[in-house]
């Protein structure tokens, strides 16, 4: 019955994940005008080893859901059994985000790999974030419906640091988001600000009238903004837990979310004036200063007595 709830466990995992995936790349050729384009273009390159030149053929896409399906349901229940056994063993767990890591390099290799045959329809960073979504879900079905136990034996005194740190990430991220929303809708063209740094970050296009304002592309840059703030959100956690034994340490938070807004700073500086006019300088400061500060705010309501080791740090830093 054991290696039977590791199958199923595996199977379901990998079902949800390559869910995921083809309702990303669904919604991403729907906005295109293009429905299954995907996997019928996927189909043809890597079953049939041609370009996909002739429309978009039911058969072709059946053949790469079969192929997607079998694929990350194998890799699901490789993924269970790494599990199963890291509860046995927890530092077997080093073999599961191994197994995690190389699960991704496939897809984008596979994609590189291809080349020509898929680039024009399919980029690095769709697949990338596809992939990454997916496996952000199946991990969650893993460690908080069926292992949770695992998980606060694995993570111990850090489970509450990174929930905060994510939280706090997802915070800041929302701010800057809804900030950028609210510019844009005052100029009648929702979207645009994500769109435009997209189309910088991801396709390296500098021309404001070469981006287009897509769903793909607006998108993979949400994916990008909330994993960069949720990393940084982690980080500050990190900082506010130490500071508990070491209150000097605050100050080093203060440096980090001046290197933050520095770091955004020097994105601006990478567009060109176009680009910058078309988003505006202070509107980009004003949305980052928002997060900086909703942020903060999250981690003084976290930590009641945050104020006074505050003060410590500084009076401590004076008196040197």
């Amino acid at each position: 019955m054991k290696r039977h709830n590791v199958i199923g466990d595996g199977a379901m995992a990998g079902l949800l994940g390559a869910v995921t995936v083809a309702l990303w790349f669904l919604v991403f050729d729907i906005s295109r005008g293009r429905p299954f384009e995907t996997p019928a273009l996927l189909a043809a390159a890597l079953l049939h080893g041609k370009t996909l030149v002739s429309g978009i053929h039911p058969h072709l896409v059946i053949e790469y859901t079969v192929l997607h399906f079998a694929a990350f349901l194998f890799f699901g229940i490789g993924a269970a059994i790494l599990i199963e056994a890291a509860e046995r063993e927890s530092s077997l767990i080093i073999s599961l985000l191994i197994f995690l890591f190389a699960f991704e390099v496939l897809f984008v290799g596979l994609t590189i790999f291809l080349g020509p045959m898929v680039s024009a329809a399919l980029s690095w960073w769709s697949v990338l974030g596809g992939n990454l979504l997916a496996t952000a879900v199946m991990l969650g079905y893993f460690f908080l419906l069926r292992h949770p136990r695992l998980l606060r034996e694995l993570l111990g005194p850090w489970g509450n640091i990174l929930f905060e740190g994510i939280v706090a990430g997802l915070i800041g991220g929302t701010a800057v988001a809804v900030w950028f929303l609210l510019c844009d809708l005052g100029t009648d063209m929702p979207l645009r600000t994500p769109a435009l740094l997209g189309g910088v970050l991801l396709e390296g296009i500098y021309d404001p009238a070469a981006i287009h304002v897509t769903i793909p592309l607006v998108l993979g840059y949400t994916v990008l903004h909330y994993a960069a703030f949720i990393l940084f959100g982690i980080v500050v956690s990190c900082l506010v837990a130490a500071s508990e034994h070491e209150p000097i340490l605050l100050l080093g938070v203060l440096i980090l979310f001046a290197c933050f807004e520095v770091f955004f700073l020097g994105v601006a500086a990478m567009l060109n004036h176009s680009l910058l006019d078309q988003i505006g300088w202070s509107t980009m400061v004003a949305g980052n200063l928002l997060a900086a500060v909703a942020m903060i705010g999250f981690f003084f309501l976290r930590h009641r007595n945050l104020h006074i080791r505050l003060r410590e740090s500084w009076a401590a830093l004076t008196q040197e």
